[in-house]
């Protein structure tokens, strides 16, 4: 597997150089929102089609993330690079009830997208390895926590790590009504984000997560 393409961001130029290196240097750099997001449309055609309803909402997720530039934005040494693709590391729970961190290539064929998750689902449900083969910086890190309909999220990570990847986690679906919904975490480093990319992210998951036709065109 080769190097992801990326682009380097001439910072000196960057609308958010002031912004860069203000927040860089916090020892909390990452803000986050949890918001339950309406998911009808996409739950209901899932099960129709007999699809697996997490691998849906994954797609559906990844693609906005890949659709919005500063979530393809990442820090790294003294430079911000921005990737022309953003996978997926998923948390994969295994049968002992431990979990293990998968990678999983993003494509814009949801068919093409689910068999290299499932190959790359079961290959991490049966090691013992926790760490994902690729240790790239173009991904997200993503968690599914479906016993809890969450309100808030916080996670654990290295503070003196340079981490810059966005990390998104979906708990307990539930119904409301005639609506069902989901509770989505999102944080991403202010260095290179702010409330309105969170805004425009939400603002179309929802929209993705209520589209009544998915998949390749048949």
């Amino acid at each position: 597997m080769g190097k992801p393409s990326k682009d380097i961001i001439d910072i000196n130029r960057w609308e958010r150089k002031e912004h860069f290196a203000f927040f860089r240097e916090f020892a909390e750099p990452f803000f986050g929102l949890s918001v339950n997001v309406e998911c009808t449309g996409l739950y209901r055609d899932a099960k129709q089609r007999q699809q697996s309803f997490y691998l849906r909402y994954l797609h559906a997720i990844m693609e906005v993330v890949n659709s919005i530039d500063a979530l393809r934005l990442r820090i790294e040494g003294e430079q911000v690079v921005r990737y022309h693709r953003i996978d997926v590391s998923a948390t994969v729970l295994r049968s002992d009830h431990t979990f293990g961190f998968s990678y999983i290539p993003f494509s814009a064929s949801f068919d093409t997208f689910v068999q290299q998750a499932q190959t790359e689902i079961q290959r991490v449900q049966q090691s013992r390895s926790l760490l994902p083969s690729n240790g790239q910086d173009n991904v997200v890190h993503f968690s599914a926590i479906p016993w809890v309909k969450f309100t808030s999220l916080s996670h654990a990570r290295p503070f003196k790590g340079q981490d810059s990847c966005p990390k998104i986690s979906v708990g307990k679906l539930y119904k409301q009504g005639e609506k069902w919904f989901l509770p989505i975490s999102f944080h991403a480093h202010h260095a290179l984000a702010d409330g309105y990319h969170a805004g425009l992210f939400y603002q179309r998951v929802e929209a993705a997560l209520n589209r009544s036709v998915y998949g390749d065109t048949e």
